[in-house]
């Protein structure tokens, strides 16, 4: 099977896709902005540089997409048809690096949550938020 695009279209497609600020972070933050916490983004001091940095309570959230990190058995995970190879090493890196900087800021005494962009669609969004704010006090 033969990519639809071009190589040139589908490098722009992919350097259009963006590392911060997504929808789903931006969803997030307003939430618990709105809910009463405060916190710092993307905060280089810290592993990995988490999303959303909670200071006072000591925790940290990253926000994650299924596919670039291969949430376990999620319709939205699915590896391309095409390259197999190039995607399988690539999003394999990024699900190691993922686990190595989770350990890392727990050893450092991080409280480490994740929240995958399937749980954040209409039907599952408020439970989630709701049990992200539980999380956030433990």
């Amino acid at each position: 099977m033969t990519d639809r695009h071009s190589k040139e279209k589908r490098s722009y497609n992919m350097s259009r896709v963006k590392s911060k600020d997504t929808k789903p972070e931006v969803f997030v933050r307003k939430y618990l902005f709105a809910a009463g916490f405060r916190y710092r983004k993307n905060d280089k001091r810290l592993q990995g540089h988490p999303d959303i940095v909670l200071s006072k309570h000591k925790t940290v959230i990253f926000i994650n997409g299924c596919f670039w990190h291969q949430h376990e058995n999620c319709k939205y995970a699915a590896f391309p048809k095409t390259n197999k190879e190039f995607w399988m090493e690539k999003l394999k890196g990024n699900k190691q690096r993922d686990e190595e900087k989770v350990k890392q800021l727990e050893a450092d005494g991080w409280k480490v949550v994740v929240v995958w962009t399937c749980e954040l669609k209409p039907k599952t969004i408020q439970n989630k938020m709701i049990w992200l704010c539980s999380e956030i006090v433990k």
